[in-house]
């Protein structure tokens, strides 16, 4: 498992200010039709959350691919504080504890790495998710609020992977 550092975390933050700011509709239209609005953050937020369990991944294709876009943010997010603002590379931002994703929890990230593909291919929104599911990867393990999300997460795909399964823990 790749862990993630100040480099990472800081593309991670990049993109949500990113999308937030794109997002933005302005106070009056947000206080006029304020759910019309946040249902439009739902793509990110639903990609972010399985970019966050796809962190957590230990093994197989998709966490080859979760941890190779942690490495390369790591990279790109390190370059840019060494050359940008003259920060020290590789400084870890992890948290201590990751919750394993049992059999079926990896069996239920399968499920959503397939319904994620279709959604970004068949969707409006494409865009939207791909950086969600990016963003989702940089912060997953951070040790900063982002991070505690990841353990709900975990636990949630570990027992709906249970339940869908019959599996008994």
């Amino acid at each position: 498992m790749t862990i993630v550092t100040i480099g990472g975390v800081t593309i991670g933050l990049c993109i949500l200010a990113w999308r937030i700011i794109t997002w933005y509709p302005g106070h009056k239209a947000l206080r006029k039709d304020p759910v019309g609005f946040a249902s439009q953050l739902a793509p990110f937020l639903f990609a972010w959350a399985y970019g966050a369990l796809t962190i957590l991944t230990i093994g197989g294709l998709i966490g080859w691919i979760a941890d190779t876009t942690l490495w390369i943010s790591n990279w790109l997010g390190d370059v840019a504080l060494v050359w940008g603002v003259g920060n020290q590379p590789g400084v870890a931002a992890a948290g201590h504890t990751y919750v394993p994703l049992s059999q079926t929890g990896g069996a239920i990230v399968l499920i959503l790495t397939c319904c994620v593909i279709a959604a970004a291919k068949k969707s409006k929104h494409g865009s939207t998710i791909k950086a969600g599911v990016w963003c989702g990867i940089c912060l997953g393990t951070s040790a900063g609020v982002a991070g505690f999300a990841a353990v709900p997460l975990a636990t949630a795909a570990n027992w709906a992977g249970g339940a869908l399964y019959g599996v008994v823990a």
